[in-house]
């Protein structure tokens, strides 16, 4: 009895903890809301928007295509290693297995690196082959480890035997050995194929613009939030797993037969083994690569002129732009997504990829001039700047001194989100958040600038302090704080307080006129004690190869009407003043939230590069308030 209720609660534990999770996300595959906040009826519209965009298709060609030619030159390589490695003396060989199996030990992440170090060092390009290249690489030990122990099964008399009988070396090894290892060959491609599917990290570090696999897709989805169609993707992925062993472990077992019976079974397995071992896998390659070159010659990067290399945040243009670009310009534009300016930086330091726009916020732009990264603008071929509102200008001028490098496109503030409902007091200062009977429904920014931002302006200092006094203060205060916070989060913010799950939010005006909408009991204000006001704008790296073509995009995206296109998208403020008089719609066109008066930023600062010790230290000191 206590065995049996025992065998119970652990397969109930199992069911809970294993798929619980996916069922919650099967079911949000299917929510007509965009937010897992709450539910807006049944749809099927995210699994139509997921086989219609082609960013995932172009991901999943890639994934196939890189892993299946990479598996198969790898298995070819590592095959002919191990025969190799095999015909060696015995210590040597020793040692050649040692050196092949150091890589299948090492970090991802050392191999990755490594690699992107070397294909900068001799100039290669990053892109389909630099990827192709690297998985090659570190699928070759794999298939090594297959081949070995079946060469060393092999019996050498066998092909000596076969030599003494008149057959050519070629001959006795396409006859005699071959068909012995071929399991250990086909193993070792399957392990490749599989490692290949499954690699991130090192497709990360070695990938360009325009190229990206279902993993590197995904990883870059999620960091900016998930979308509905991650949700209808993933479950496409548990339902075709979940198929597959159905047909694996319910195939009905065959029966005693007649002699006359089990000729005809024969013939149909025989028939069967046609089809599905050799006409399936055929059809298969032939459908991944005809669909991995359309997609390929639809997205891939090419050279020359007519070409445009833009790296941006992600979500952060309403698609219908670039085609419009591309057809009023000619210009193809390979268009590239990041989640945070420390990811964009190195790319950029680095020299591997010539992007011709980026769209760093304001401190890491005014690092960028610092290090010379940046060309000056022809704002000749920019005369749609005179849109640009003169107050976003003039911030603009904190990090950007001459307004000679940058252009702005998106600008906003930091405030605080509140629920009316669950606030009852007036909401205008910075010391609610540090207000103990809203203990663990408090939310905060995972971001250390923006963190220490509402300690430090809490205090009356400013958001770019660099005196350490000042710094350890506000450390002190965030640590003392850390009890009432439920979580520290970036996206989640949004979901969490539309939810009702949190009284008080940090968040993005951005942002909160979305959660505005999405629930009408939340308001946003930014303290009196001042916030950061940020800038997002355009900028040309000094290696851009399409400079002129970078320029007009610039120009585009100042223009009034593509602006407005993309406010509307985003819901971040346009600092275009022609692109806000074009807003329909009024209570949005004089929405404080978006667009504050002078007077509102009165006490806001932008942030500003410190330089690189104050960065560190200012690392530390999070450190310590998040391991407090």
């Amino acid at each position: 009895m206590i065995k049996n209720t025992a065998k119970r609660i652990y397969l109930i534990l199992i069911l809970i903890l294993l798929y619980a999770p996916i069922i919650t996300l099967v079911v949000l595959s299917f929510n007509n809301s965009k937010t897992r906040a709450k539910w807006g009826g049944f749809t099927g519209k995210w699994y139509i928007s997921l086989f219609q965009n082609p960013d995932i298709m172009n991901a999943l060609y890639t994934t196939l295509i890189i892993a299946l030619l990479s598996a198969l030159i790898a298995t070819l390589i590592g095959t002919a290693a191990s025969l190799g490695i095999q015909a060696m003396k015995p210590k040597m060989r020793t040692f050649m297995m040692g050196v092949t199996n150091i890589p299948m030990l090492n970090a991802d992440i050392v191999t990755g690196i490594s690699l992107m170090l070397l294909f900068v060092a001799f100039r290669f390009t990053l892109g389909f082959s630099t990827v192709l290249l690297a998985h090659i690489t570190f699928n070759i030990p794999y298939v090594i480890l297959s081949v070995m122990p079946k060469l060393k099964q092999t019996k050498k008399s066998t092909y000596e035997a076969a030599l003494d009988l008149g057959a050519s070396p070629i001959y006795a090894f396409f006859k005699v050995v071959l068909p012995d290892i071929m399991p250990g060959i086909i193993s070792g491609f399957l392990l490749a194929f599989t490692m290949s599917l499954d690699d991130f990290v090192i497709t990360h570090f070695t990938k360009g613009p325009g190229v990206d696999t279902l993993s590197t897709k995904i990883y870059s989805e999620v960091r900016k939030g998930i979308k509905p169609e991650m949700y209808a993707l993933s479950t496409i992925m548990f339902m075709t797993v979940l198929v597959l062993l159905f047909l694996i472990n319910f195939t009905p077992e065959q029966k005693k037969s007649s002699p006359s019976a089990a000729s005809k079974r024969r013939r149909h397995q025989s028939i069967s083994h046609i089809i599905f071992k050799r006409a399936v896998p055929a059809a298969m390659i032939l459908v991944i690569a005809a669909g991995g070159f359309y997609y390929g010659s639809k997205n891939g990067v090419t050279g020359g002129d007519n070409q445009l290399i833009v790296y941006n945040w992600g979500e952060y243009l309403d698609p219908d732009v670039i085609p419009m670009f591309e057809k009023e310009t000619g210009i193809q534009v390979v268009y590239e997504e990041y989640e945070t300016n420390e990811i964009m930086y190195p790319k950029i330091l680095s020299g591997a990829i010539a992007y011709d726009v980026v769209c760093p916020s304001d401190y890491m732009i005014q690092r960028m001039i610092e290090n010379d990264l940046l060309a000056k603008l022809n704002l000749d071929n920019i005369p749609n700047i005179k849109n640009m509102d003169s107050i976003y200008m003039e911030q603009s001028r904190s990090f950007d001194p001459d307004n000679a490098y940058s252009v702005p496109y998106c600008v906003g503030t930091v405030g605080i989100l509140y629920n009316k409902t669950m606030v009852h007091e007036p909401v205008d200062s910075w010391d609610i958040l540090w207000d103990s009977k809203y203990a663990d429904s408090i939310l905060m920014q995972d971001s250390v600038r923006d963190a220490f931002a509402v300690a430090l302006k809490r205090r009356g200092y400013s958001l770019n302090s660099s005196k350490v006094d000042q710094l350890i203060q506000a450390k002190d205060d965030l640590i003392a704080q850390k009890p009432l916070v439920q979580a520290y989060v970036v996206d989640q913010v949004r979901d969490k307080m539309i939810g009702n799950e949190a009284a008080l939010g940090v968040i993005y005006s951005g942002e909160a006129g979305y959660t505005k909408r999405e629930n009408p009991n939340l308001e946003y204000v930014i303290p009196k004690e001042g916030s950061n006001v940020w800038i997002d704008s355009w900028v040309i790296p000094k290696n851009a190869k399409n400079k002129e073509n970078a320029e007009k995009f610039i120009n585009f995206m100042c223009r009034p009407d593509i602006a407005l296109m993309n406010f509307e998208y985003l819901t971040y403020a346009t600092p275009n003043k022609a692109a806000r008089a074009l807003i329909k719609d009024e209570e949005t066109r004089n929405s404080k939230i978006l667009f504050p008066n002078a007077e509102d930023l009165t006490n806001c600062e932008t942030f500003q590069f410190l330089g690189d010790d104050v960065d560190s230290y200012y690392n530390e000191l999070w450190n310590k308030v998040k391991s407090n």
